[in-house]
């Protein structure tokens, strides 16, 4: 597969001559990794987060698993990315070329053609990772994030490929504690990563104990995190009365999953999907309606959602009171009412041994292409 390089001025760490030979730059006892249109970069490879904060573009990332003999869920991602560069290049072409390009709309073959140019580059990267971890004996997996924009002369698509060192959490060893913010995304449906930008103003109001952020638009409904889904797992109330104790759970069809649908401004995560299908094939009641904070004493479980994380329980929430007056004050002076959950729940547990299960099955196996 050819690639076109071309100068890309608008990410500024990213421009140069590329000699075949790439710079492995330390993070702790790791290294990183960025291959440029199927190219290693020469220069000093930044952590992800500034390489999307630098790099505007539509993205997605996710993770290897089992001592790196897998990529959870690639052709899922790949599907994902593909829709949101054709978001973007529709939509927000602004946002998706380069200030230089000609104002020529990019060939939906050209879009289509994405997962064989990211393939070829994620074959690549990983084959330089992989020889890395095996010569520091590095036990950690690998966080993959691929990022597509359009070119300069709007015939053209740059791919870019970033690898790093991580260790996943061990499921229900660390819960997450969320505080409400919003608001919500801007076109949500597509990923682009001109969102770490947006994100930092929201990290402003964060509490000193939260992990992650919620949003919503009204001060009510929930949508998602700044990086995750959201998801609740909801006593029913039939007339007025709650159908049977908490604690009967597991047992009953006393509760109803439920996150918002993509319609209210989500992002249309992985593992959200994954969630829903795997709900949905074990006959766990699910509905793609926006938690209500209103009803947060129904809440009997929570948990988030990302490609790295997974599934990661939710032991605290905290919300602002007043919602309204959440601008006009910083973190220190604003008061929070906390939800608190009770360790991993009985259905969080369920929902994520069966993704658990399904890794193997929807899976890029490293061992066919390296």
């Amino acid at each position: 597969m050819g690639y076109r390089i071309y100068p890309c001025e608008q990410s500024r760490c990213f421009v140069g001559s590329f000699t075949g030979e790439i710079k492995m730059v330390p993070s702790g006892s790791s290294a990183t990794f960025l291959v440029v249109n199927g190219v290693p970069f020469t220069g000093d490879v930044p952590p992800v987060k500034t390489f999307l904060y630098e790099t505007t573009g539509a993205y997605t990332t996710t993770r290897t698993h089992g001592g790196a003999s897998i990529v959870l869920f690639w052709e899922r991602h790949l599907r994902r990315l593909v829709q949101s560069a054709r978001i973007l290049a529709e939509s927000c072409p602004s946002i998706f070329l380069p200030v230089e390009s000609v104002p020529t709309a990019l060939s939906p073959a050209l879009i289509d053609s994405l997962p064989d140019l990211v393939d070829d580059s994620l074959r690549f990267g990983l084959g330089l990772a992989l020889s890395e971890r095996n010569r520091t004996r590095n036990d950690g997996e690998l966080a993959i994030t691929a990022l597509v924009r359009g070119c300069h002369d709007a015939i053209g698509l740059d791919v870019f490929l970033h690898i790093g060192f991580f260790i996943p959490s061990l499921f229900g060893a660390v819960g997450a504690h969320l505080a409400v913010v919003g608001p919500g995304r801007e076109l949500a449906e597509a990923k682009c990563s001109n969102w770490v930008r947006i994100r930092e103003d929201l990290e402003k109001m964060k509490p000193l104990s939260a992990t992650e952020l919620l949003l919503t638009n009204d001060g009510d409904r929930i949508l998602e995190g700044t990086v995750t889904n959201f998801f609740v797992i909801r006593t029913k109330v039939v007339n007025g009365l709650t159908d049977s104790p908490s604690s009967d759970l597991e047992s009953s069809y006393s509760f109803v999953v439920q996150t918002a649908p993509i319609s209210d401004g989500v992002l249309p995560g992985v593992i959200r999907q994954l969630v829903i299908e795997v709900c949905s094939s074990m006959d766990i009641p699910v509905e793609e309606v926006a938690p209500s904070w209103s009803d947060h004493e129904l809440w009997q479980e929570a948990f988030i959602t990302s490609s790295l994380r997974l599934v990661q329980h939710v032991e605290t929430i905290q919300f602002p009171t007043p919602f309204k007056e959440l601008k006009l004050r910083t973190s220190k002076d604003i008061s929070w009412i906390t939800k608190r959950f009770k360790g991993v729940g009985c259905i969080t547990r369920r929902i994520q041994n069966e993704i658990s299960n399904r890794v193997e099955v929807d899976a890029f196996k490293i061992s066919q292409v390296v």
